[in-house]
């Protein structure tokens, strides 16, 4: 299995390499455009793609090898994974500077300097008028955080033990229930709360709730792994000795796991809520409520002397939660 994950990586990896000389890097050295996508471009990143995979197969040296822990045979081997490496990097950070289109002679330019000075003076002297209207988004922005996080907490401590490998892994259906659960979490996770945000601004309107119901969705999903990480470290000990006395399957899980597990779920708990106040600021750009949708507000309009005001009473906030986050989860362990 090992084997054929690394000549799947190093096939993708070929093609990337390839794709990104081919349809990236050689069109900017000659300053054209990128040609039409052809069966010939097809043909060079298939056949780019083969000859790299083929050198994993043929020396035993492949970067999927190294990612796959396979061996790799001492010598000549080593160094080919070597090259191959910075080859790859190299490939990667130029295809990336020229797709990201880097200028650091516009970043430095004169007109863009001024530009900057303009909106940084700006910022710096804040237009106090709007601090109430400010201190009203705020509020609504720390309360969507903590609400999104007591929701998401007994969910995340109930679906923790089905993600749990050492909880599961007893039974063909419990190996089955540990795997799509994970499965939808990860796919959960992999989608920021921004893009739920947008999701649950359709689904029930602009405002703090679908604010608080996106950050409710990547909390459960990125608590639940925590927590189901947490229980999969703790001391089988207690679990044995628990289970020596003919406990059922609860009584275990309830007085041999969970006492173990409690300090560092309230830890990971309190750092979320910490996570979710600064996500809660981001959501509010696309209708999420909060002091994220005024400061769009302002923006949009260029009064950047409110944006500073806005950006001023953020750092505070967010500032002073991070201290009192810190001290409480200190006092935890």
């Amino acid at each position: 299995m090992k084997k054929l994950i690394s000549i799947v990586i190093d096939v993708l990896l070929g093609a990337t390499v390839v794709a990104l000389v081919e349809r990236v890097i050689v069109p900017s050295l000659m300053d054209v455009k990128p040609w039409a996508f052809s069966s010939l471009s097809m043909s060079i990143i298939i056949g780019g793609a083969v000859v790299w995979a083929s050198i994993g197969l043929l020396r035993g040296a492949s970067l999927g090898r190294l990612y796959t822990g396979l061996d790799i045979p001492e010598g000549a081997s080593r160094t080919i994974v070597s090259h191959l490496g910075w080859i790859a990097l190299t490939t990667c950070i130029i295809g990336g500077w020229i797709i990201t289109d880097i200028s650091p002679v516009e970043f430095l330019s004169g007109e863009g300097l001024q530009g900057a000075g303009r909106i940084f003076g700006a910022l710096l002297t804040p237009e106090f008028d709007v601090i109430g209207a400010a201190l009203s988004a705020m509020v609504v922005t720390i309360f969507t955080a903590f609400m999104a996080t007591v929701v998401a907490v007994p969910l995340s401590f109930v679906l923790s033990f089905p993600a749990a490998r050492n909880v599961m892994a007893t039974s063909p259906m419990g190996k089955t229930i540990y795997v799509v659960l994970r499965a939808i979490l990860n796919i959960m996770r992999s989608m920021e709360p921004i893009i739920w945000a947008i999701i649950f601004s359709v689904w029930v309107g602009i405002g703090p709730f679908a604010g608080m119901l996106a950050l409710v969705i990547h909390t459960v999903a990125s608590l639940t792994k925590q927590y189901s990480e947490q229980i999969e470290d703790v001391n089988d000990g207690p679990i044995e000795a628990i289970s020596a006395t003919g406990a059922n399957r609860f009584q275990v899980i309830w007085f041999a796991i969970v006492p173990q597990c409690v300090i560092p779920f309230l830890s990971f708990t309190i750092y979320r809520w910490d996570i979710n106040v600064r996500m809660a600021t981001i959501i509010g750009f696309v209708g999420g409520g909060g002091i994220g949708t005024l400061l769009t507000q302002y923006q949009g309009l260029a009064r950047y002397h409110e944006v500073g005001t806005l950006v001023i009473l953020i750092t505070a906030v967010v500032w002073t939660l991070d201290v009192i986050s810190a001290r409480v989860r200190e006092a935890l362990r």
